[in-house]
């Protein structure tokens, strides 16, 4: 590890060459590499984590250039898949950390393994099934989380640790909000600003857990209102004992089992839906590619497919994943997806 690349980082009393050893040797896991996730992965990578596992299911667009800080228009014209494209920029900021890309949408059936042997759960996604998933698997497993989330100008964020703090299931004891019940990036839009402000205080939070400074955690959830210039926090330090909450009381992990959770989400800002199947595949892209050259426009890499076809894009995994753009009507996207993939 070289003394020059992060001298002014532990030169910060609270670090100093302890802490920065203990970041040498930590693992923290990403889920999400979107505009969060990017933020989050980028200074994660800079202050030595030793190892970042990085998870996304998407490819790069143009319009995640407005915030999403690890990504070019070099990507956007490669269809790389964000993790692949984030990778390979992380390891040209640093080279002494261990990267590992996972191209996969995080579900019940494999976030046990993503974050099996990791020391911090830092959330990117914009997807609260996605969050309360985490919460089940942090909990069931004694693995500090840091949420966050952002929409506008507007974000909040808090830091989860099992048997000590509430978790997101004492905050919002109904789960997820009803589809339709909250404004979304589509209608509210967003602004990178807020982005870089939620992504830092998430990772400050990462850092102190990491580094062996666990008192020194938040037990607060911090609002950030960044067009107001209005920062507030909600103390929260005492919900876990004043609420009955079934998972971390309880001990139930309803997404994590299964209960609760699709295979089918509208994705923010995308004009698209994402279609999962109920089981993994092993889809053969080329093939697929073949038969699909009639129909109409392919492009293909090792990673994803592409079709174009009348209004609407089809990208395809190899897992049997698929997000369809051009409508948000689930019903109409597993149809496309019947038609040109198979059932």
């Amino acid at each position: 590890m070289s003394d020059d690349r992060y001298s002014r980082q532990t030169r910060y009393p609270a670090i100093g060459e302890s802490g920065q050893y203990a970041l040498g040797r930590s693992t923290a896991l990403v889920v999400g590499c979107g505009a969060l996730g990017s933020v989050i992965a980028s200074t994660l990578a800079r202050a030595g984590v030793g190892t970042l596992r990085i998870v996304d299911r998407d490819f790069v667009e143009l319009s995640n250039l407005q915030r999403q800080v690890l990504y070019d228009e070099n990507d956007v014209a490669s269809n790389l898949p964000k993790v692949i494209a984030a990778a390979d920029k992380l390891r040209q900021i640093n080279s002494e950390i261990t990267i590992e890309p996972h191209v996969v949408d995080v579900d019940a059936s494999n976030i046990e393994g993503l974050s099996r042997d990791v020391d911090v759960i830092i959330d990117g996604t914009d997807n609260f099934e996605i969050r309360f998933l985490i919460n089940d698997v942090s909990i069931k497993h004694s693995i500090p989380w840091i949420y966050g989330g952002c929409l506008g100008a507007d974000g909040q964020t808090m830091t989860i640790l099992p048997g000590e703090t509430a978790c997101l299931r004492c905050l919002m004891l109904d789960g997820p909000p009803l589809p339709g019940t909250m404004p979304t990036c589509d209608s509210a839009g967003i602004l990178a600003t807020i982005i870089n402000v939620i992504g830092s205080v998430q990772c400050n939070e990462a850092l102190k857990i990491l580094s062996e400074n666990r008192q020194a955690v938040s037990r607060s959830l911090t609002i950030v209102d960044l067009w107001s210039n209005q920062f507030r926090q909600m103390d929260v330090s005492s919900l876990r004992d004043q609420v009955d909450c079934p998972t971390c009381k309880g001990g139930q992990f309803d997404w994590l089992d299964g209960h609760r959770g699709s295979h089918s989400a509208v994705l923010c800002g995308r004009n698209a839906v994402q279609l999962s199947p109920p089981e993994r595949q092993s889809l053969d892209l080329e093939k697929l590619a073949f038969s699909l050259e009639p129909v109409g426009q392919v492009t293909r890499n090792r990673f994803l497919l592409k079709l174009s076809v009348d209004d609407f894009q089809l990208t395809v995994f190899p897992d049997g994943r698929a997000i369809i753009g051009g409508t948000e009507d689930i019903a109409i996207a597993r149809k496309l997806y019947a038609q040109y993939v198979g059932n």
